[in-house]
Order: C-alpha cells, then sequence, then structure tokens
C-alpha cells in the first residue's frame, strides 16, 4: 500500500511541470495521496472517483484503492446521485464519494472584543448549534477568557445536546499575532498579556484539543471549506471590522509565512509617521479604514460628545447614514478610507496575484468602502499587464461566519491527524 502511494505521490510531483491547474503543485504533491483525495472530495461535497483520478493527474487503480481505505477508516461513504438526463445513459444511479458527515463532530469559537461566538457542526460541515455570548469592550486576562469560553462551549453542547467528550477538537479563533502552530498569541486587543498560551490554558480547561489562529485566516477557511474558495487553488480575503485582517489561500492550503505569522495585510504601512494603530505602531493601513479610525474622524467631524461616542456601531451607523444624506464631512471619511482601501488591495494584486479577493465582515455593508471610483483605483495602481484584474467579490457576514471559520480549523486539524501517518511517504 505504502509503495503504490508513494509512486503515485512521485508520479504528481513529475507531472506539475507546466502543467495546468488540475494537477497539483509541488506543494500539494508533498502531502499524502489519499490526503490529497479526501481534501478534494470534501472541497467539491461530492465527487466520482474518475473525477478525483483526473483532477489529481492518477490512475483510477491508486483512487480506488486509497478511497477504499477512507471508506474503511468511516471518513467517506459513497453517494448515489442523480445522472444528467442530458447524457442519455440510463441504468443504475451514478456512485460518487463524500464526507461521512457522522464521522466527527467539532466546536469553532470566535473571541471578540465585543461578542463571543460559536458553533458545532459534523464532519461534512453541517451546522448542529450555534450560540453566543455579549461581552463588554476590551482586553481580558488570559484566565477569564478561558473561563468564558468554557462557559460558551458548554452553553452550545447542552444546546446541541451532546457531551463536550464527543467534541474531536475545538477551533479557536481570535484577533492579533497567532503563532498557529504553537498555540500562543503574540499580541490581541482581546488579550491583556503578551505572548499568551492560549491553546494550551483553554485545552487544559476542557479538555479537548484546542487549536488557535488568527481571526482572518477562519475566515478564510471558511470560505475555503464551505464557500466561494472551495474551486479555487489561490485567493485571498481581506476582512475589515474591529480591524483590518488577510488570509491567503496558495495551492489549496492556507499560506501562514516563515514563522506563522504572515499576511498581517492591516498592519503593512500606508503613510510613514502616520495615525497611531491599536499595534501601537504609526502609518498600518488599519489605522485608515478600520472601525475605530473611522470613529476617530467621526468624532471630530460630526462635534460628536463623548456619550454619544460610546457605542461604535450606533456611531458608525450614524455616520453612514449622514453620508447617504449628502454630508460632505462623512462621505470624505468613507471616500479616504476607500482610496486606503484601494491601494492596500492593489499591493495585494502586485504580490500575489490572486484569482479572487473577498472583501468580509460586517463593516461590508458601508458600500462606500467599494465604491466603484474605490475599485477604479485599485485598477489605477495595480500593475498594468494587459491580463484581466482579479474577480473581487463582497461577503457581508456576521460572526457566525468567523466561528465557522475556527469550526473548518477544528476539521483541517482532526484530517491531518486522521491522515498524517502517511506523510513520511512524501519525503521517500
Amino acid at each position: 500500500m505504502k509503495d503504490r502511494e508513494a509512486r503515485a505521490a512521485r508520479r504528481i510531483e513529475a507531472r506539475t511541470q507546466g502543467c495546468g491547474p488540475l494537477i497539483p503543485s509541488l506543494t500539494e504533491s508533498a502531502r499524502p495521496l489519499r490526503q490529497q483525495i479526501f481534501e478534494r472530495v470534501r472541497a467539491a461535497g461530492y465527487m466520482p472517483r474518475v473525477q478525483v483520478a483526473k483532477e489529481l493527474g492518477v490512475s483510477p487503480a491508486s483512487v480506488t484503492t486509497l478511497t477504499s481505505e477512507l471508506i474503511e477508516m468511516g471518513l467517506l461513504e459513497e453517494v448515489s446521485t442523480q445522472r444528467d438526463a442530458a447524457d442519455g445513459t440510463r441504468g443504475r444511479p451514478a456512485v460518487a464519494l463524500g464526507v461521512r458527515a457522522d464521522a466527527r463532530l467539532v466546536a469553532g469559537v470566535k473571541l471578540s472584543d465585543r461578542e463571543h461566538t460559536a458553533v458545532i457542526v459534523d464532519f461534512a460541515g453541517n451546522l448542529i448549534a450555534d450560540e453566543a455570548i455579549a461581552r463588554q469592550p476590551g482586553a481580558m486576562e488570559l484566565a477569564d477568557l478561558v473561563a468564558a469560553t468554557a462557559t460558551l462551549v458548554a452553553r452550545l453542547c447542552e444546546k446541541a445536546a451532546i457531551s463536550p467528550s464527543r467534541l474531536s477538537a475545538i477551533g479557536l479563533g481570535v484577533p492579533g499575532f497567532v503563532d498557529s502552530a504553537k498555540g500562543i498569541v503574540h499580541w490581541s486587543p482581546v488579550i491583556a498579556s503578551r505572548h499568551a498560551p492560549l491553546a494550551a490554558a483553554a485545552s487544559a480547561r476542557l479538555g479537548r484539543p484546542v487549536h488557535v489562529d488568527n481571526d482572518a485566516n477562519l475566515v478564510t477557511l471558511a470560505e475555503l471549506w464551505f464557500g466561494a474558495g472551495r474551486s479555487l487553488s489561490d485567493f485571498a480575503v481581506l476582512t475589515i471590522e474591529h480591524g483590518v485582517g488577510m488570509g491567503f489561500v496558495m495551492n489549496h492550503r492556507i499560506y501562514r509565512g516563515g514563522q506563522g505569522l504572515g499576511m498581517e495585510l492591516g498592519h503593512t504601512k500606508v503613510q510613514l509617521d502616520g495615525a497611531l494603530c491599536r499595534c501601537g505602531q504609526r502609518g498600518c493601513l488599519e489605522a485608515y479604514v478600520a472601525d475605530y479610525a473611522l470613529v476617530r474622524e467621526a468624532t471630530t467631524a460630526l462635534n460628536l460628545t463623548s456619550r454619544e461616542t460610546q457605542s461604535v456601531n450606533i456611531l458608525l451607523e450614524s455616520l453612514y447614514d449622514h453620508a447617504k444624506a449628502g454630508n460632505a464631512a462623512a462621505r470624505s471619511i468613507f471616500h479616504r478610507a476607500g482610496r486606503y482601501l484601494a491601494l492596500g488591495l492593489a499591493n495585494v494584486v502586485n504580490l500575489f496575484d490572486p484569482e479572487l479577493i473577498i472583501l468580509s465582515g460586517e463593516r461590508m455593508r458601508y458600500d462606500y468602502l467599494y465604491a466603484n471610483e474605490t475599485l477604479g483605483e485599485i485598477k489605477a495602481l495595480a500593475l498594468n499587464t494587459g491580463r484581466p484584474a482579479p474577480r473581487i467579490e463582497i461577503h457581508a457576514w456576521g460572526d457566525l461566519l468567523w466561528a465557522h471559520g475556527a469550526a473548518a480549523l477544528a476539521l483541517s486539524q482532526v484530517t491531518e491527524q486522521l491522515l498524517s501517518p502517511a506523510r513520511e511517504i512524501a519525503a521517500q
């Protein structure tokens, strides 16, 4: 079995040179073939064996052998699908492969400075239960944050009518600089201390494996596992909420950088000695586009009192209403933020050349941030190659999407652990 898988993996690597998008890259071929098969089926929802073989560039016999193993492990199952009436064929229904939904349960939790949200999903990503708890804004001590997480997970499991021991893993998302591999949060606006061992502390309290990542990466994972990125090999997700984050998928996988802290677009500098960012530095993109940046300018432009500025959401809604009503100062605030956003996106295009850029987050309700002139400015700032610019889509999701992304993190970690015994084959 191992020799066959190793030969198949080497065939994939040999075929990647000069081949089209259906052939996996060298990065992808470094993973065990059965993991690649599982991920293709998971991304498609349902896929016939012959299609899996075609997309991975391997023999149908290899796919048949390895999918039989995945079925025996309880991770995949055969599903009857309707034949296309247009092809004129008759007989038994076509058989496709699908993820066995009841194989595992995982939870995903998003911790923010205004509300904590959580979901439980099955192995196919179907929602089982969701829950949310409000909180006062501001950083929390690590122990208090972990206690709040435990309370949320307990309520979530009670709602789903399951014991927490049924959870194979828990994904945890926070804003800030996160070393996902080590489970350490080096800085976050929701944690009072730096270099916090959040994964270890939460796992000890919850009694389940806990995996931590930056929240923008989680939204990107949600798009990769459940959304618009399922069929794409390379795409970017920019999140605009209380901060500005970015996740990037390269060769169907989240890219995190050499030390796991990459893709911090919100903290790239767009103005030397510029506006103060909440990270403590000046001139960051986030300091011109995020909630607190708009609030900072709106407080002065609209002559608001301190009482009126206590609620960020109320203030932003007021700013948006003023802009829609024609208030020149309010419109200029959004226009300025849109220009800085265009600058950041043009840099993403020039650096990574993604197929798709997804603008996500609750603030995408404010269409001034992606008005036609803003999108036009991206084109003007990006390199003129004569080729079509990347597509830009707007996904105005709420906080539950972030929790779904945390669940996708848990699912991906569980999958890695289940299929990693063959990982050493790639080195042969």
